[in-house]
């Protein structure tokens, strides 16, 4: 399905919106929580890491990779290789963030996997890998067949966009269940910090829905006159 539109007024949009959430994002970690630690004594700073790194990641690179063919009139194979390239990183970046998670859990002596944003945050990585792989194989390195790789499309773009789509809703969930966590432990309901963290997650959804709407309307024509799905 696509929408009768141009997609490319969509991706400035798209591309502004991302801006803004990472600057939101890093302005709540650094001024607000104190900013990024690998190693401290404050197991804060290192899960400080990851919210950042899972929206700018996951989300934003995730979402940038998504909208890539509809915003870059160039080649197919020029196109192609953006995307798998920004995927990577983001599925490098993704990982790293889970990675921090786990790593302030397990020094604080903080259960893990217990919430549903964690599981769901487990399952969009492993079926964001999976993605990846699968595109890597069949699109791009061997590649499969002609006939695979046209019945192979349209599912991997819908499985693509259902796996943002989660990802999103997930990135979401952690905001809630972060500034949940914070308000328990005494933080303003109606701070700065408390409305920093919710519009920050207002902004996450629309650029989410900014990335779908760009994803299903219509590509700028290609140099090589090709026209993705």
């Amino acid at each position: 399905m696509a929408l009768d539109v141009p997609a490319f007024p969509f991706t400035f949009v798209v591309h502004f919106i991302g801006v803004a959430a990472i600057v939101l994002v890093l302005v709540w970690n650094i001024h607000f929580r104190g900013g990024f630690a690998w190693e401290s004594s404050n197991k804060n700073l290192i899960f400080n890491i990851h919210p950042v790194l899972m929206l700018i990641g996951l989300v934003i690179i995730g979402g940038e990779a998504i909208i890539s063919y509809k915003s870059l009139p160039l080649k197919k194979e020029v196109k192609k290789l953006i995307h798998l390239v920004l995927h990577a990183i983001a599925l490098i970046l993704g990982i790293i963030g889970i990675i921090a998670a786990f790593k302030n859990h397990n020094e604080s002596g903080i259960a893990n996997l217990y919430s549903l944003h964690s599981w769901l945050g487990i399952g969009v990585i492993v079926l964001y890998g999976i993605q990846w792989l699968y595109g890597l194989v069949i699109f791009f390195y061997p590649g499969g067949s002609s006939i695979i790789r046209r019945q192979s499309l349209p599912w991997h773009v819908l499985f693509g966009l259902i796996v943002y789509v989660l990802a999103v809703g997930t990135a979401s969930l952690g905001f809630l269940e972060k500034l949940t966590f914070l308000e328990n432990g005494g933080l303003a309901k109606y701070g700065s910090e408390a409305f920093l963290v919710n519009f920050t997650a207002i902004v996450t959804i629309l650029f989410g829905a900014f990335v779908v709407i760009t994803a299903i309307s219509q590509a700028p024509a290609a140099e090589d006159d090709y026209a993705p799905i």
